[in-house]
């Protein structure tokens, strides 16, 4: 099992950057795919970003492709979202998530997930 804390949410101008940061406890971080979530008022939770376990494959929504970069270091059992040219669109609260097996194709289904943050909250003024 894997316990996951965000942080890094907050108020931004539009435009503007900021970096979320997860950070998980518990055995085997390095097994586990991660991705990101969001969940706006009144929406569902929509997928943001994926990436394996190992780091070298990231996938992204389309609204956030070439905005927003995930990563992780599995040495500090982290994984991050650098979210840039930012957009009021995107606020809403961000969740990580932690997969012990995505079906291929299927990163961005939230149903992939086994373990979940308790979110972060982006708000991007206009």
């Amino acid at each position: 099992q894997v316990q996951l804390v965000e942080s890094g949410g907050g108020l931004v101008q539009a435009g503007g950057s900021l970096r979320l940061s997860c950070a998980a406890s518990g055995r085997s971080f390095s097994s586990y795919a991660l991705g990101w979530f969001r969940q706006a008022p009144g929406k569902g939770r929509d997928f943001v970003a994926h990436v394996s376990w190992s780091g070298q494959i990231t996938y992204y929504a389309d609204s956030v492709e070439g905005r927003f970069t995930i990563s992780r270091d599995n040495r500090k059992n982290t994984v991050y979202l650098q979210m840039n040219s930012l957009k009021p669109e995107d606020s809403a609260v961000y969740y990580c998530a932690a997969s012990t097996s995505v079906t291929y194709g299927l990163w961005s289904q939230s149903r992939e997930y086994d373990y979940w943050g308790q979110g972060t909250q982006v708000t991007v003024s206009s």
